[in-house]
């Protein structure tokens, strides 16, 4: 009851800011993930200003859930999601960067300039492509892509990872603005840092062992699986106690979940064989540090290919998925770069006998469909559309954010 009352005074608190403020030239805003943390795209593109000292140019904020338990470099202002300080920073703001859709309630004045990063490729049928909605908090499909339409026409600027991914995301966001096929920012730090002392500087940093490979595991949310709006349950479908007996000796493992998802798992039981990773850390980074990875439908597939490291791909429930969920956009079974499995003893022999020729063919004709745009510098292209907007507003008026 709270929460609903605490939002709709929020809402109300930014209609008001709306009517008395206007666009400010030098005022960004950045959000990933719903505010749930500091990653990805946005991320990357603010590491670049601050990288090239630009954080000193701008007043920027960067909305987040946590800000107390929320690190950020630079000069940004963290401003905690649904808070007055969040309202009033989207208010003045000229510039929004956003890799997940913002609340439809967000009033895009004439000024302002949205860059949408996204945040990956798609393989599920998306928004207005979609037949049927199980998400928590959507069951009306037809109300579902009437609010998604209303959300895409606020974008300015949508980014792209290759031209299979322009031409899904022009038909099922409507989007008819400009598309950036520059690939995405987020992905830079896999040229950049694809390199043994940066790999093992994180290993250090992450407390992860150097004496073993490590495999990621970063499985798929399932839309229909959830304890409430925005809260995912992670199904534990892999056995691990047979993980842990056969790899042990060789390998270790790393657990990522998606960001939705809140289901906490004891995972004391296997110290020393798996690691996990919350929502909170960027994934890039345990890309980079891993030997090879398994998911499931997830869009990482399509990063972490850039890598060209084996992955493989557990889907005990493929059928149901494809045919009943979502549905795809390519037939994945016949262009997966890797071996699909549908029990745990299957995916262990898929580890244990893979030959990285027998998936060398079928690995290069998924990089040129999928990896087209990515070269590690999106996030400078996007820093210099950021400055070229910027240039063009109108001078600045100094405003103060409110006290928290």
């Amino acid at each position: 009851m709270f929460g609903g009352l605490k939002k709709k005074l929020g809402l109300k608190a930014y209609k008001w800011f709306c009517h008395r403020t206007k666009p400010q030239r030098d005022v960004i805003i950045f959000e990933s993930n719903g505010g749930n943390n500091y990653t990805g795209s946005p991320k990357a593109i603010y590491e670049k200003m601050v990288d090239l000292g630009l954080d000193k140019n701008y007043r920027i904020y960067y909305a987040v859930k946590d800000p107390k338990h929320t690190t950020i470099p630079g000069r940004a202002k963290k401003v905690k999601y649904k808070s007055s300080g969040y309202f009033y920073a989207f208010s003045v703001a000229s510039i929004w960067v956003s890799d997940s859709r913002l609340s439809n309630s967000m009033i895009k004045k004439e000024g302002v300039s949205y860059i949408q990063t996204w945040h990956g490729t798609p393989l599920k049928k998306l928004a207005l492509d979609m037949d049927d909605v199980a998400m928590a908090g959507s069951s009306n499909i037809y109300r579902y892509k009437a609010n998604f339409f209303d959300n895409t026409q606020k974008w300015d600027y949508l980014l792209s990872q290759n031209r299979y991914s322009s031409e899904i995301f022009g038909r099922c966001f409507a989007f008819h603005k400009d598309m950036l096929e520059i690939g995405y920012p987020r992905n830079d730090v896999l040229f950049t840092k694809n390199n043994s002392s940066d790999i093992r500087n994180l290993k250090k940093k992450l407390g992860l062992p150097e004496n073993k490979k490590i495999i990621l595991y970063a499985p798929t949310w399932r839309d229909n699986d959830y304890y409430g709006k925005g809260n995912y349950k992670f199904q534990l479908k892999l056995d691990f106690d047979k993980l842990r007996e056969e790899l042990s000796d060789e390998y270790v493992v790393i657990v990522k979940y998606h960001y939705l998802v809140s289901s906490e798992i004891d995972w004391s039981v296997y110290d020393g064989f798996v690691y996990d990773f919350g929502r909170a850390d960027d994934i890039a980074e345990l890309y980079l540090v891993s030997d090879m990875m398994i998911t499931g439908y997830s869009s990482v597939m399509f990063d972490y290919s850039l890598l060209r490291r084996p992955m493989f791909f557990y889907c005990y429930d493929l059928e149901d998925y494809r045919d009943n969920l979502r549905g795809f956009y390519f037939d994945f079974e016949a262009e997966a770069p890797g071996p699909i499995s549908q029990d745990t003893e299957t995916l262990i022999a898929d580890i244990k006998n893979y030959k990285p020729e027998e998936y060398a063919e079928k690995y290069e004709a998924y990089h040129q469909k999928f990896n087209t745009f990515d070269d590690g510098h999106a996030s400078e292209q996007v820093v210099r559309l950021i400055e070229n907007i910027a240039n063009n507003r109108l001078p600045v008026e100094e405003e103060t954010l409110p006290q928290e």
